[in-house]
């Protein structure tokens, strides 16, 4: 298997996505990172999007959006705006508490999402959870992650290390317990003394988190997120990137 490429989660620099988003896509590009994902497109049509990277040699790693973007009438625009900016991964960050409430909510939500990666699948696209940190505390005594994820068969895991830990799960056996499902994956720190820890600061075990990612995840694009600030957030995810490289990445 090849080198797994490095993308930014563009949350980590929203606050220059939404002043001068060209410019922070510049200075990304610039950094060495291969791909963003977005979180919101501040205004931009996808056409405009796309020609923007395209000029700047990024990829685009996923987008994430709510599941109500992927109901009824907002299907079709979604698949198309997606379409247009080039992108195959679409990824839902969390859900509204209706749809997590209780162990049947969360059967159901997996049941749905199961049947709209079906229809995503047949566009070229994949559809992707993403985790904050209640998705690993129990409920009616069982991990959520684990009754999605076992009911789910067609959404892909994007596990975020930095969100689990946060929720008291240790995240690394998630990723061999669902070979091959994890196409993407958040890299975020966790200390449990400093909450601006940047990559490689922290108490993840990333050279375990990369090996399995590299032999059993299946994993097609590492992705840096950076929700806590040192430094301004441009040189927190700069420095997140050379970081990773001194790991080798």
């Amino acid at each position: 298997m090849g080198r797994i490429p490095i993308a930014l989660q563009l949350y980590s620099v929203r606050e220059d996505c939404a002043k001068d988003l060209p410019r922070t896509l510049e200075a990304v590009a610039k950094m060495g990172y291969e791909g963003v994902e977005f979180a919101g497109y501040y205004g931009w049509k996808a056409e405009d999007l796309r020609r923007l990277l395209d000029d700047l040699g990024l990829k685009v790693a996923g987008t994430h959006i709510g599941l109500n973007t992927l109901l009824g009438d907002e299907y079709e625009r979604t698949v198309e705006f997606n379409k247009i900016l080039g992108n195959k991964y679409l990824v839902v960050p969390g859900l509204p508490p209706e749809r997590r409430s209780s162990k049947e909510a969360w059967i159901e939500t997996a049941k749905l999402m199961d049947e709209i990666a079906a229809k995503l699948k047949e566009e070229g696209m994949k559809l992707g959870y993403h985790n904050h940190a209640v998705e690993f505390q129990p409920i009616d005594g069982e991990i959520p992650w684990d009754i999605f994820f076992t009911t789910a068969k067609e959404v892909f895991m994007q596990l975020d290390i930095g969100n689990a830990m946060h929720g008291g799960a240790d995240p690394i056996p998630y990723l061999r317990k669902y070979p091959g499902r994890s196409l993407t994956i958040h890299l975020k720190e966790y200390s449990s003394t400093n909450p601006k820890a940047l990559i490689g600061e922290g108490e993840v075990n990333w050279k375990e988190v990369f090996e399995l990612c590299e032999t059993v995840g299946g994993t097609e694009w590492y992705i840096v997120e950076q929700e806590s600030y040192a430094y301004p957030p441009l040189e927190c995810v700069e420095r997140c990137l050379k970081n990773l490289k001194a790991m080798g990445k």
